[in-house]
């Protein structure tokens, strides 16, 4: 069976279109979203109706949980505090410009999702199994801890940004990247292709080119923080 997963789209209207439609392009059907909709760029609101209009499976991430029950934090790692006052305000503003439908629908999403695929047992989570803004690395010690107590075989997450499959003790451990607000070195977006057979399990990560100064633009003509935007365009952290 094969499927797309996509995170981390952080109002990102343009990466999610261009994102979606080249899901479309390859012929997968089925796709599913680990979350962090809101946040960082103008768009909370087209792209949570463009998830519901697709009927895309989505589950809760940190941010989500913040804006939908109106947090005074977001649960991010800030490096500093230029930072977190940047992200405080990122939070306010996506909490201010997110309708009252919208926020209900995202405090209600599910934290976890759990398939059975080709009977293997598959997690999907926003940030990991244990909390929803655990941040995992790939070569992490936080792999190696969360694989000797699992009960599945593949655990798919986001909220790092940056894409990797790797294999601790015999469990696959899959991110899929970024959408909307990537940190792998460059603006494309990123999303991954899980394809699971009884024999094995083999990811293909995808980047999409698409129109990310016209993202930064719209952040630049918003309340949002300048910063924002150079980051889209670097595609940094």
């Amino acid at each position: 069976m094969q499927f797309a997963v996509i995170t981390d789209i952080h109002a990102n209207i343009y990466a999610l279109k261009a994102t979606l439609e080249d899901i479309k392009k390859k012929g997968i059907d089925k796709v599913y979203c680990l979350g962090d909709l809101v946040g960082y760029a103008p768009f909370p609101n087209e792209v949570i109706d463009l998830i519901k209009e697709e009927k895309i499976v989505t589950i809760q991430g940190n941010y989500d949980e913040s804006v939908g029950e109106e947090l005074f934090a977001c649960g991010c790692d800030y490096k500093d505090e230029k930072t977190m006052a940047m992200g405080t305000k990122s939070l306010y503003w996506s909490q201010e410009n997110t309708t009252a439908e919208n926020k209900t629908w995202l405090k209600n999403l599910p934290k976890q999702l759990e398939l059975e695929i080709e009977g293997k047992k598959i997690v999907l989570v926003h940030g990991s199994t244990r909390r929803n803004n655990e941040y995992l690395y790939e070569n992490s010690e936080e792999l190696k801890e969360i694989a000797k107590t699992a009960d599945f075989n593949v655990l798919i997450c986001g909220h790092t940004h940056k894409p990797f499959h790797e294999v601790v003790e015999g469990v696959h451990f899959i991110n899929a990247g970024s959408v909307g607000k990537p940190k792998h070195g460059n603006p494309q977006a990123t999303y991954v292709i899980v394809e699971i057979n009884q024999e094995d399990i083999k990811t293909q990560n995808v980047e999409v080119i698409y129109d990310y100064e016209r993202a930064a633009k719209a952040v630049e003509e918003s309340e949002l923080p300048n910063e924002f935007a150079e980051k889209l365009r670097k595609g940094i952290s």
